[in-house]
């Protein structure tokens, strides 16, 4: 049995000064059973030496726990992937450079949650909690209950989510999936490997946004792979259901509230009080 609690998994390039903050609010947590792997995959910036500058004013057991790689890669996920090869902790935390987390205890929230499931037997391989828009400045709710329809509109994005190891043992990210990886790798844990995800109510990381993913271009290979990925898991009666549901429930125009600064704290509160009529 793997004795660290906790691997959290930084993959860097040319971060900048992003990469020593992610590091420092890592090092913030109370609960301490954690190791850090930076993946970095060749920056060409002072990032890594502006990262070894910090850690030179940590403490030794700071610094005990940090592992830095470096190792060309040919995209995030694959770097996700290299990382997982290093990693030896039964949880893995994926924490991108310029996200950092949003509070001192969200390890510990999470780590209890995973001892007393233990205790009671209760098999859980994803723990996942909310994340903190810092683009909109508003607090992102997570589904509570995730079910097929979830999994086809809304899983928790992956800074909310805590991975049992074994479901990287297998096979990681599918690199092919340059937008979409993640998810991918979600509903592959649940319909496959029945992952029985669990909740934390616990907002784990302020998520930088406005990056790779959200750009033109990306919108529209994240819809292109959404299609596809879907398909995979999903029957082509689900898959018509959902559209249809989605159609009805204006969701579009959710989207838009929900990316809006003037409309996004109003989408978000109400988010939050439909999911509080749900169990998990």
């Amino acid at each position: 049995m793997r004795k660290i609690m906790f691997s959290i998994l930084v993959v860097s390039l040319n971060a900048g000064e992003k990469l020593a903050e992610t590091i420092r609010s890592i090092f913030e947590q109370e609960y301490t059973d954690y190791e850090v792997v930076v993946k970095d995959g060749g920056s060409k910036d002072d990032s890594l030496e502006r990262l070894e500058a910090y850690l030179e004013q940590c403490e030794d057991t700071d610094r005990a726990r940090i592992r830095i790689i470096r190792e060309p890669d040919k995209s995030i996920y694959e770097g996700m992937n290299q990382a997982t090869g290093y990693a030896e902790g039964r949880f893995y935390y994926f924490l991108n450079c310029g996200d950092v987390f949003a509070n001192t205890t969200a390890l510990r929230k999470v780590a209890e949650a995973i001892e007393t499931d233990e205790t009671e037997s209760r098999k859980h391989l994803i723990y996942y909690g909310n994340i903190f828009d810092a683009l909109r400045q508003q607090v992102v709710s997570s589904n509570p209950k995730i079910d097929n329809f979830a999994c086809y509109r809304n899983v928790p994005c992956h800074q909310a989510c805590i991975y049992h190891y074994r479901l990287f043992e297998e096979r990681g990210y599918e690199p092919k999936y340059r937008v979409r990886g993640d998810y991918e790798h979600f509903l592959w844990s649940y319909f496959v490997k029945k992952a029985n995800p669990r909740y934390v109510d616990v907002v784990m990381a302020s998520y930088e946004g406005g990056g790779f993913s959200e750009t033109k271009e990306n919108r529209e290979r994240s819809a292109k792979e959404h299609k596809e990925i879907t398909g995979k898991y999903m029957s082509k009666g689900q898959l018509f259901q959902y559209r249809a549901i989605l159609l009805l429930t204006l969701a579009p125009l959710r989207t838009k509230m929900a990316e809006s600064k003037r409309f996004a704290g109003f989408y978000q509160k109400l988010k939050k009080m439909l999911y509080r009529g749900r169990t998990v």
